[in-house]
C-alpha cells in the first residue's frame, strides 16, 4: 500500500465527514492508501460516525479503545496497524488540512526524507496554547540539536520503518522526531503547512498536558541518550556523590585518631558526609532500575479495544 493516514480522535463527531470526505478528494486517484481513525474512548457519536464512514468509504478503517488512554497511545496503535510505505499522521479537527498530503508523501518518497514534521507559522490558536508551545519548541531545540520549529505539529509523514521503530506512549507523541533520531534515522525535514481555526468542538490541551509534556521531555532525553547505558549517568552521580561523602569520612577519621577529636558525630559535616554516601549508593543502585523496569514493562502499551472495523485487528 502506498499510504496510511492515522487520525487520532477523541469526541470529534462533528468534523468526521468533512474530513474524511476531504482526504478521499485528495487521494482517491493518486495512491492506494487506508484512513486509520483510533478513537481514543470517545463519549460522543464519534465511533457511530466511523461505522457510518466505513459504509461509504472503503479506504475507512477505525479503532475504538475501551477508555481514554491519550493521543500517544492512539499513534502507537496507529502505527502497528499501518501498511503503507508512508505514514501521514493528522488531528481530526480540521486544523490540518488534508491538501498537505501530496506534498508531505513526496518529500518522503522523491526526496528521500525519513521524518517530515509540519510547521504551523502562522498558528491559529489561542496564546494559552501557543506560548507553551513556544517554549516546548525551544527548549527541545536546545536539548537535542534537532531543528524544528513545530516538533507538536500533529501533520507529519513517516517512512514506515521510522513508526515500526518507534514506541510511543504518555505525551511522547510531539517528542517522536527526537526518538526517531536517537533511532537510527537522521534526514529529518520540516514543511510549513496551513493552520485553520478549529471549526468544531473544542481543544483538548489543558494545564496537565503542560506539566506532562515538561516531564516527558525530560524523560525521552534520559531514554535516548541512556536507556541502554544508565549505569553512564545515574553510576557517575551515584559515585560523585558517594566519593565525596567517603572523603568526608576520611577527613573526620583522621581527625578523630590525630587530632582527638572525641565529638565529631556532633559536627555538621559528619551528617553531609553520611548523607552523600547514602545518596550515592541510591542513585547507583536504585534509579536507573526503576527506569529499566519501566521501559520493559510487558503491559506498557497494552489498550483495552472495544471494537474495529477489521475483523483481524481484533487481539
Amino acid at each position: 500500500m502506498d499510504l496510511s493516514i492515522v487520525v487520532p480522535l477523541y469526541n470529534e463527531e462533528e468534523s468526521l465527514p468533512e474530513l474524511t470526505e476531504w482526504v478521499w478528494r485528495v487521494v482517491k486517484d493518486r495512491y492506494d492508501s487506508e484512513l486509520i481513525f483510533i478513537d481514543d474512548g470517545s463519549n460522543d457519536d464519534s465511533w457511530a460516525v466511523i461505522e457510518q464512514l466505513k459504509k461509504k468509504y472503503s479506504f475507512v478503517k477505525g479503532v475504538k479503545f475501551r477508555r481514554n488512554y491519550g493521543k500517544s497511545a492512539a499513534l502507537n496503535e496507529g502505527f502497528f496497524l499501518a501498511s503503507g510505505n508512508v505514514v501521514i499522521t493528522m488531528d481530526a479537527d480540521l486544523q490540518d488540512t488534508p491538501d498537505e498530503i501530496p506534498e508531505l508523501y513526496d518529500m518522503i518518497v522523491k526526496e528521500k526524507y525519513d521524518l517530515v514534521s509540519g510547521w504551523k507559522k502562522n498558528r491559529q490558536d489561542p496564546i494559552s496554547k501557543t506560548i507553551p508551545t513556544k517554549l516546548y519548541n525551544w527548549a527541545t531545540r536546545l536539548a537535542t540539536g534537532i531543528k524544528l520549529h513545530d516538533f507538536n505539529c500533529g501533520l507529519k509523514a513517516y517512512r514506515s520503518r521510522v513508526v515500526k521503530s518507534v514506541e510511543v506512549y504518555g505525551e511522547m507523541h510531539r517528542y517522536i522526531p527526537v526518538m526517531a533520531k536517537w533511532a537510527g534515522f537522521h534526514k529529518i525535514g520540516e514543511k510549513v503547512v496551513e493552520h485553520r481555526k478549529r471549526k468544531y468542538g473544542s481543544t483538548k490541551f489543558g494545564l496537565e498536558r503542560f506539566i506532562n509534556g515538561f516531564l516527558d521531555l525530560m524523560s525521552i532525553l534520559f531514554v535516548t541518550r541512556w536507556g541502554r547505558k544508565p549505569m553512564h549517568v545515574f553510576g557517575f552521580f551515584g559515585t560523585l556523590l558517594f566519593f565525596a561523602g567517603f572523603v568526608i569520612a576520611i577527613y573526620l577519621a583522621y581527625a578523630k585518631f590525630f587530632w582527638m577529636e572525641y565529638r565529631m558525630t556532633e559536627r555538621p559535616l559528619f551528617y553531609f558526609g553520611l548523607l552523600a554516601m547514602i545518596l550515592g549508593t541510591q542513585l547507583f543502585v536504585g534509579g536507573f532500575l526503576g527506569e529499566l523496569i519501566s521501559r520493559n514493562a510487558p503491559d506498557r502499551n497494552n489498550y483495552l479495544i472495544e471494537k474495529t472495523t477489521e475483523e483481524n485487528w481484533q487481539k
